[in-house]
């Protein structure tokens, strides 16, 4: 039942098939967004990339974990976290600056590019396979390896990692923090577009201008701060780390709540100054982006390599279903609640996403909390992952064997 090197085989053939599938999806959506009778189509194509994604997402930051350690893993998972915003300015500008249809048609052509360099290039880790480098003392945790470092079954993970207080704590952050960029990235252009109607004194644009002009420009201000806010909280997590062990929940915190307030600013000032409206919102996000390459290390050092998958599997759940997939459909409902005293009056109708989109702040400010508790817990934890991938149980004093651990190794004799 220990962990062999097929099974690692076969998550990496699971990538290998999400990412092969990813063009071939994408050149259907591209066929059926020509054809309005066929849009259930794209909307069923986009699910299967849905599906790739999250896939990817799950799998690619474990591979990242078992290749690497320390301060390099997280300048690397910073790399693999910074091409997020990169493929938005890919795909939002090459739509805006030609068709829409540009940016499908260039997708499956990257597909197939990093299908291709996956396959050459990417080698193939064990789990855990960084730290075995690391630790010399890891030869012997194969022969005598823990409950934790065997192959489990689901519920038995699930167990394990409702246990971990890091990581539920830090999903929970995770969530409070996909909750206000699901938000922002889906109501802030209707949103200033409604302020500009009600400076004019309720003037509505004309062919939709306003929307235009305002989502290009929050697209560029979402794309430069979200790589100088990975930049910046990538640097900083490796600079102080060493200095203090639970700096990186600190900085989540730091970026949550700091955020907060920017956005409180932007939201109450949009109806003075739509410019005082933007420079908030950019400081907003470049802080808010601080946290994304340190919350997957987070990740990848309080759990064991074996649970790693699971964790991230779980973690992408709860915060997209309890995060960005409601926040714009709950800040929505609020508005349209709140607009029904006055639906015809142009200043209602903005204040009335004015007051719903409140609401992202205060959650801001709880996830900076579940990131303050989170680094009561993480340096706790995170050594904890280290004695089980060494072979030890962080439960039993040095210099005395557990009974289960001498159970195995006895059976592996």
């Amino acid at each position: 039942k220990i962990l062999v090197p097929y099974e690692s085989t076969f998550i990496f053939c699971l990538l290998l098939s999400h990412v092969s599938l990813w063009p071939t999806r994408t050149i259907f959506s591209l066929s059926a967004m020509f054809e309005y009778t066929y849009f259930w189509v794209l909307l069923l194509t986009r699910a299967f990339v849905g599906i790739g994604e999250a896939s990817y997402c799950t799998i690619a930051p474990t591979i990242i974990g078992d290749l690497f350690i320390g301060a390099k893993r997280t300048l690397m998972i910073s790399v693999f976290y910074i091409f997020i915003p990169v493929g938005c300015l890919q795909g939002g500008g090459g739509g805006s600056v030609t068709h829409l249809s540009v940016s499908f048609q260039l997708n499956p052509i990257l597909g197939l590019v990093g299908l291709l360099l996956i396959i050459v290039f990417l080698s193939n880790p064990a789990r855990g396979a960084a730290e075995a480098q690391s630790n010399p003392a890891r030869g012997a945790a194969e022969a005598q390896p823990t409950a934790e470092m065997m192959h489990t079954s689901y519920w038995e993970d699930v167990k394990y990692l409702l246990q971990n207080r890091s990581f539920v704590l830090s999903s929970l952050g995770v969530t409070a923090m996909t909750f206000v960029t699901g938000a922002l990235a889906f109501w802030t252009p209707i949103f200033l577009q409604r302020a500009r109607e009600a400076l004019r004194g309720g003037g509505r644009c004309a062919e939709h201008s306003c929307v235009s002009s305002d989502s290009y420009a929050f697209g560029a201000i979402t794309v430069v701060t979200g790589i100088l806010g990975v930049l910046m909280g990538s640097s900083a997590s490796r600079k102080l780390k060493g200095r203090v062990p639970h700096v990186d929940p600190l900085i989540c915190a730091v970026g949550m709540l700091s955020s907060s307030p920017c956005f409180f600013l932007a939201i109450v000032l949009a109806y003075v100054s739509i410019p005082a409206a933007y420079v908030f919102i950019a400081i907003g996000e470049t802080l808010l982006s601080l946290s994304w390459p340190i919350l997957a290390d987070i990740l990848l050092y309080v759990v064991v390599p074996t649970r790693r998958a699971t964790a991230e599997a779980l973690q992408i759940t709860v915060c997209h279903l309890f995060g960005d997939a409601g926040s714009p459909y709950l800040l929505g409902l609020l508005s349209d609640w709140i607009r029904r005293y006055q639906p015809d009056s142009f200043t209602w109708r903005f204040r009335s996403l004015e007051y719903s989109f409140l609401l992202c702040p205060f959650v801001g400010v709880l996830g900076g909390l579940f990131f303050l508790l989170t680094s009561l817990h993480v340096t706790k934890d995170r050594k904890a992952a280290e004695l089980l991938v060494a072979g030890k149980d962080p439960s039993v004093p040095i210099g005395q064997s557990h009974p289960l651990q001498a159970q195995l190794h006895s059976s592996v004799l």
